[in-house]
């Protein structure tokens, strides 16, 4: 089966390689002509133009688009709009908010075409483990699409779904990057306090190890943490910054909108943005306010 391919970065161009391996033809394009070319050089084909991908796709186009989400989404389905034929297929594989899918779902089969949001998670890891995919749209396009994901899945019948309507795709997507963060965050917390406890000197790539087997903690996370400290026990050389992808905003948000308590999701992003924040007003104004009542003493710069 063949696949236009739209966004060749770290993710796009690992998607792109299983898909060759998988026996599909996959026509790729990208900003960046590097990326094409690395494209081209794996097998694939790789072209310089959105109207040259459309004409190197035979007979029903199924484009998958690999953007940063918002804008750039809609501004490349209006630019293939009018390079498509009734039927074809525009596939968001990105990380866009589930609302701009429903609403890109109606604009689009508003026009004839089809539209199919996939949720899709496994990072650069997915070229050898494959991708866990969460699909929304209409049956058809999804039966019809069901080749690219039984090779781009971890096995043919696991790791993907058809999960709903046009949006379900990205909406089930956004609450399991919200079930991520709050993971992420209890690791990090619990790897903080065996740290701390310096009189034990626990060996903490030692633990994570023991942990990755048997334990009700055992996680693909779990492995990506033995993974990072084997290599950098202490953590050297790196900054406490972490960002987001929007996914753990909105999750909050939805858990807010549909009177969901969900503390834990919540609290985990918080300190992601807490985590940016050099030399914390907030923490300043604590400070301060212990001195002004109890006459504690204020550490200055």
């Amino acid at each position: 089966m063949q696949l236009g391919l739209i966004g060749l970065g770290k993710m796009g161009g690992s998607m792109a390689e299983r898909l060759r391996l998988g026996g599909h033809r996959v026509v790729g394009f990208d900003s960046s002509a590097e990326a094409v070319a690395r494209l081209t050089a794996t097998g694939n084909a790789g072209v310089s133009s959105l109207e040259d991908l459309a004409r190197n796709l035979k007979g029903r186009r199924a484009i998958w688009i690999m953007v940063p989400q918002g804008d750039p989404v809609d501004q490349t389905i209006a630019k293939l709009e009018p390079l498509l034929n009734p039927g074809d297929i525009l596939i968001d594989g990105g990380n866009s908010n589930y609302k701009d899918s429903m609403r890109r779902y109606k604009e689009v089969t508003a026009k004839g075409f089809q539209f199919v949001d996939v949720g899709t998670s496994g990072g650069v890891w997915g070229l050898k483990e494959g991708y866990s995919m969460m699909i929304g749209g209409d049956k058809e396009p999804v039966e019809y699409l069901r080749p690219i994901f039984e090779t781009l899945a971890p096995a043919a019948d696991k790791g993907w779904g058809h999960v709903g309507p046009g949006g379900a795709g990205h909406f089930v997507k956004m609450i399991h990057n919200g079930i991520e963060y709050g993971m992420m965050q209890a690791y990090a917390e619990g790897f903080t306090i065996l740290e701390q406890k310096k009189e034990m000197a626990l060996n903490l790539p030692q633990i994570a190890e023991i942990w990755r087997y048997g334990s009700v903690v055992r996680s693909w996370l779990l492995d990506l943490i033995a993974d990072a400290v084997g290599r950098n026990p202490t953590l050297k050389g790196l900054e406490a910054f972490v960002e987001d992808s929007g996914e753990g905003r909105w999750t909050v948000m939805e858990a807010i909108d549909l009177n969901v308590s969900a503390p834990v999701i919540t609290e985990s992003l918080m300190r992601r943005i807490r985590s940016r924040e050099v030399n914390n007003f907030t923490d300043r104004m604590l400070a301060i306010l212990r001195s002004e009542f109890g006459g504690h003493a204020v550490k200055k710069e």
